[in-house]
């Protein structure tokens, strides 16, 4: 404990010493790079140690069970990573369960980039334990968000911005990306192009430098040498570029199932009523079964993907047994809520699936095609692709990992098919759909829907005014004219919405000339319209209103389409818009005392003054307020005020102080009723009908 406070003595000292020396922002940025891109390397070196350690471990281990139990006894050894992962995660980091990615994307789009520092310690070892047991995942994700989680720390260390913040966590990810793979291009535009969301030149060159230190970090200890050993593939003929289309289309399809299968197990084991701590075991021991049969599963598998690419020699059949089943092996692992990444899954299901496709192909066509290698190490890139909806990721990643540039043209051409595909027919990517099912929707990197928690029943306007079918045409203009309405909902003779009517609709008509003698609104009118449910969020309602270019929409009841219930036009979106953003703005603040509130031991608490008070009528000042007590702000009515010294207080006023623990049983009693004062308050108000009287 003494040693934690050293430590934080010395960074406040020298945060003290930046503040005072007010360097110039480009130092700032490129110092505290340096520093994210150092620290994250020598964290990817001691997690590579740690991975090597606990492997011989667990090795030992599994040769004695195997001696003891037979091969069944080699299903246990993910058993025993999953039981030492399982507690850490649940009593000291829930933020390290599953591929950590997402967590890190939600930190920086809503929490501005604040990680918590245990963050990082917890996703190593917990990860470290699932993947050298034999778990089904990979050290990427481990590695980005120990990054992630060291850039965040150094943020705040420094008393830095949120916009700086969020810059340091995507330092982090790039250079562990960097620093796992050997490939900082990768890592750089992983960050930009999955964490951040967005390309821009503020972020990139501290990215580059984080990124680029801790490559030359991890190549100073692990070596120069790309990942892969890849052979000198290269485009045999152009009559091969339809077998690598049909190859981007089967691996947005096998992305997909991925992504699906991975999530439908961690909604199984979610529901699940058993300890969270013992479910990852349960999920290492469906992996270790797994492995019985398809050994080449566990752990990461990026040695078996080196072996296939190199000498494309995998069987057909098996080469396709092992893509469905890494994705099984993966969703036992990672869905039961251990600890690990999806890239090097993602990756291995890839190759597998390319190198069954290339090997059917290279037997029908052996002078028009490549060997099965070369479809292996494209169809890992656009089977990543697909599952992240990272194009240029992939496409660049293995490029550095493989080292050869001759494949580059089929490789982009494939993993752009692939992503398309993937986006045209599951719009979340595997990192955004976690963010998505806890109702964070990004784009950019940023939270856009701040109408996430307002429903259509919320801002609708109930009972709107409506035309009947029979309307006629002279009636349907008298009311647009006094109304000052741009459209009704039309119901037929039963009460049934049938339709809907606008004023363009009546203009038409007008303007034409094409006015028959006893035209009603049901000549005119737009049957079976688009419409929302009460119950549905806003923001798929005005998704539905900008894509068809429309002014309103009726709101009926999912029971019966026909009944309708309310009517959506764009005031009343306007109106959500405000309520939703006072929410988020209330939220915001509450987040923000309370974090406040934790750092400086103190606690907000917020009371309303009683009428029947000894404060109502007194001046702040004339108060016997705790010693470490602050009056923050008054809330009255609609209008808030900052108190001073001079400030009276009403009956009804709502106040909010930062009031130390020890001082909170002498704040709260200053607020309530008097019985004095309530015995004088009640005796008048029984008095006053007499008086008036």
């Amino acid at each position: 404990m003494s040693n934690e406070r050293g430590l934080s003595a010395r960074v406040h000292r020298l945060a003290h010493l930046i503040d005072r020396w007010q360097p110039s922002e480009a130092v700032v940025l490129v110092g505290t790079a340096l520093l994210v891109g150092l620290g994250t390397g020598l964290g990817a070196l001691a997690f590579i140690w740690l991975l090597r350690v606990l492997q011989r471990f667990f090795t030992q281990a599994g040769a004695w069970l195997q001696a003891r139990a037979g091969p069944a006894g080699l299903v246990l050894v993910p058993v025993l990573g999953a039981l030492i992962a399982g507690p850490l995660i649940t009593f000291f980091a829930r933020e390290a369960k599953g591929h950590g990615v997402p967590e890190v994307m939600q930190a920086i789009a809503l929490r501005g980039g604040r990680i918590r520092p245990v963050v990082a310690l917890i996703k190593a070892l917990a990860s470290a334990a699932c993947i050298s047991s034999g778990g089904s995942a990979g050290r990427e994700g481990p590695i980005v968000q120990i990054g992630s989680a060291l850039g965040s720390t150094v943020g705040q260390l420094f008393r830095l911005s949120d916009d700086r913040i969020r810059n340091l966590v995507a330092c982090g990810a790039a250079s562990g990306i960097a620093a796992v793979f050997n490939a900082p291009i990768a890592g750089v535009i992983f960050a930009l192009e999955v964490i951040l969301g967005e390309f821009t030149t503020r972020y990139f060159g501290s990215v580059v430098i984080a990124a680029v230190t801790s490559s030359i970090v991890s190549r100073a200890f692990l070596g120069d040498r790309p990942a892969f050993r890849v052979p000198a593939y290269t485009l045999v003929s152009p009559w091969e570029l339809p077998l690598y289309t049909l190859l981007g289309v089967l691996t947005a399809l096998g992305a997909i199932l991925f992504v699906r299968t991975l999530y439908w197990f961690e909604d199984r084991f979610d529901g699940w009523r058993f300890p969270d701590l013992l479910k990852p075991a349960a999920g290492g021991l469906l992996t270790g079964a797994v492995g019985l049969w398809f050994p080449q599963v566990l752990g990461a598998g990026l040695e078996f993907i080196g072996e296939s690419i190199s000498s494309g020699s995998t069987v057909l059949g098996l080469a396709l047994a092992l893509c469905v089943v890494k994705i099984l092996a993966t969703s036992f692992t990672l869905g039961s809520g251990n600890s690990g990444g999806v890239f090097a899954p993602a990756l291995f299901s890839g190759a597998m699936l390319g190198q069954a496709f290339g090997g059917m192909a290279h037997r029908l066509w052996p002078e028009l095609t490549a060997v099965p290698g070369a479809y292996a190490l494209v169809g890992m890139a656009a089977f990543f692709a697909a599952a992240a909806h990272a194009p240029i990721t992939a496409v660049l990643i293995v490029f550095e990992m493989s080292g050869d540039y001759r494949l580059i043209l089929p490789l982009m051409f494939a993993t752009v098919i692939s992503t398309l595909l993937s986006e045209q027919l599951h719009p979340e990517s595997i990192y955004s759909l976690k963010l998505v099912r806890r109702g964070i929707h990004l784009e950019r990197g940023h939270d856009i829907d701040v109408m996430q928690g307002i429903t259509v029943g919320e801002a609708m306007t109930p009972n709107p005014e409506t035309v009947s079918l029979n309307t006629s045409l002279r009636e349907l203009a008298d009311r647009f004219a006094t109304s000052h309405y741009h459209g009704y909902p039309v119901l037929d003779e039963e009460g049934r919405l049938c339709g809907v009517v606008t004023l363009q609709d009546l203009e038409r008509v007008t303007q034409d000339g094409r006015r028959p003698p006893g035209a009603t609104v049901a000549h005119i009118c737009t049957r079976n319209p688009l419409v929302a449910y009460p119950d549905e969020p806003l923001w798929a309602a005005l998704k539905r209103i900008g894509s068809r270019d429309i002014g309103r929409l009726p709101v009926v009841s999912r029971e019966d389409p026909t009944k309708l219930v309310g009517l959506i036009r764009g005031n009343d979106i306007i109106r959500a818009y405000n309520k939703a953003i006072a929410r988020r703005v209330e939220l915001q603040h509450r987040s923000e005392r309370l974090r406040l509130g934790k750092l400086t031991g103190t606690e907000f608490v917020e009371v309303e003054v009683h009428p029947a008070s000894g404060v109502v009528g007194r001046r702040i000042s004339e108060l016997s307020l705790p010693g470490e007590c602050v009056l923050v702000s008054i809330q009255r009515g609609r209008r808030l005020i900052i108190p001073h010294g001079a400030t009276v207080l009403e009956a009804g006023d709502r106040v909010t102080a930062l009031v130390d623990s020890q001082g909170l049983e002498a704040f709260h009693p200053l607020f309530k009723a008097d019985p004095a004062r309530q015995e004088e308050l009640e005796r008048r108000e029984r008095a006053r009908p007499f008086a008036e009287l």
